[in-house]
């Protein structure tokens, strides 16, 4: 029966949705610990991260991502159950946009959309975007938020989207 494993992660969510969103919504933290780019610092934060278009500039190229992207599915990351690139997004755990590894395999891993429920790419985007302007109006080390991303990126998302 094919419809067995569909059923039973659906079962799962509607059981356990925290157990699933702790499951699968944070990396793998002995494969993913997060990077820091050297090159960024808080001293000089005004020239690098908080240049509007700044994270154009040292985003890899897709052709990188992608083939980390499908590598990281066949094996680390087969937890998921697919390699359908399509469900997932190649994901900086420590954003650019806070001083995180443009390249270093440490700081990407296959994140899940989420388009519903409680996890996923789309959520922590909306923090990445937030701790992005508290670090670039000085309300926030850029190191604090750095270790957001890098301990649980979803706590943050509660505690500084949410408010809880």
């Amino acid at each position: 029966m094919r419809r067995t494993p569909l059923l039973l992660a659906a079962a799962l969510i509607f059981l356990a949705p925290n157990a699933f969103a702790t499951s699968f919504t944070l990396p793998i933290h002995a494969i993913t610990p997060g990077a820091i780019d050297p090159a960024v610092n808080q001293e000089n934060i005004a020239s690098t991260i908080c240049v509007i278009g700044y994270t154009k500039t040292v985003r890899p190229p897709v052709s990188y991502t992608n083939a980390l992207k499908f590598k990281q599915l066949s094996g680390s990351y087969s937890r998921y159950g697919s390699t359908n690139m399509k469900l997932f997004e190649e994901d900086h755990l420590i954003p650019l946009a806070v001083g995180g590894s443009p390249r270093d395999p440490k700081n990407l891993w296959p994140e899940p959309w989420g388009d519903t429920g409680a996890t996923g790419a789309r959520k922590k985007d909306v923090l990445e975007s937030k701790m992005h302007v508290m670090v670039c109006a000085h309300k926030i080390t850029l190191q604090a938020a750095q270790s957001i991303f890098a301990t649980n990126w979803y706590q943050g998302y509660l505690k500084y989207v949410v408010g809880k």
